[in-house]
């Protein structure tokens, strides 16, 4: 079985709300699931309902924050955002010479220049050139309908249990890879430009500008996927492993629990 008969390949059908309901009935998700599209053209972008525009100048992070902690559907273009680093990785500027060069994080997040550049260099980006805008939005909305990945905010043990979920049926191994600061090229910008569900320990400016919890991991992800996680979830949960994880004991004879759980 390949793995794009493991995923939903029509989103024309899909009720969001039941969607996000789902995940919160198996994770107890406390941050809101929101999704992310970019725009070739920045008017369509500005027809979405309800739609905020910033009147200041922000990072990517606090656009996604105010999606994901404030309930907002916002939508920019690069002018909104604070320089190259964020509007790089949505695919909203150029991967050119001055941005891979990496000379402004050099003595600051990098002994060298040498190190810098090869941070810039591994740093997963969406491609330039097709798009003048992006949104993000609360999936349950449906505003974006469908956004082009799904971000997932959860602790660790939420995480684990939500990989588990997508391993349940076609398993796959997973594998990530960290670049750091600027974490935000593991998530939204690998899954932007693979299509394949990607996971990030949100860096510094995504904590300190977005407002993501110290406890938190973000999984970026296709929304095509979000039905197969939600079905292997149930799966588990009726095998008695479900969120939250209840704790055994460092001490006790670990053969009755054991017994149950792994054979």
């Amino acid at each position: 079985m390949s793995d794009i008969d493991l995923i939903a390949t029509d989103l024309s059908n899909i009720d969001w709300q039941e969607l996000v309901d789902g995940l919160n009935r198996y994770l107890r998700l406390r941050t809101t699931p929101i999704g992310m599209k970019l725009f070739a053209d920045a008017a369509e972008m500005e027809e979405i309902p309800r739609v905020r525009r910033p009147k200041d100048i922000h990072t990517t992070d606090q656009i996604v924050g105010q999606a994901s902690r404030n309930g907002w559907t916002v939508g920019i273009t690069a002018d909104d955002l604070v320089g190259a680093q964020c509007k790089t990785v949505i695919g909203l500027a150029p991967r050119d010479e001055d941005w891979l060069s990496g000379q402004n994080m050099a003595g600051v997040w990098y002994e060298t220049v040498e190190d810098s550049s090869l941070h810039q260099h591994s740093m997963d980006v969406a491609p330039f050139g097709s798009y003048e805008a992006m949104a993000v939005s609360p999936l349950a909305s449906g505003r974006l309908n469908p956004p082009d990945i799904a971000l997932i905010y959860a602790t660790p043990a939420q995480m684990i249990l939500f990989i588990n979920g997508l391993q349940w049926s076609g398993y796959k191994k997973l594998e990530w890879g960290c670049v750091g600061e600027s974490a935000c090229a593991d998530s939204w910008g690998r899954a932007l430009a693979t299509g394949e569900p990607s996971l990030s320990i949100p860096c510094f400016a995504e904590r300190r500008y977005g407002g993501v919890m110290e406890d938190e991991l973000l999984m970026a992800i296709p929304p095509a996927y979000l039905p197969k996680v939600i079905a292997g979830l149930g799966h588990l949960s009726r095998n008695g492993l479900r969120y939250p994880i209840p704790q055994y004991g460092v001490n006790n004879d670990v053969r009755a629990g054991m017994g149950v759980s792994y054979g």
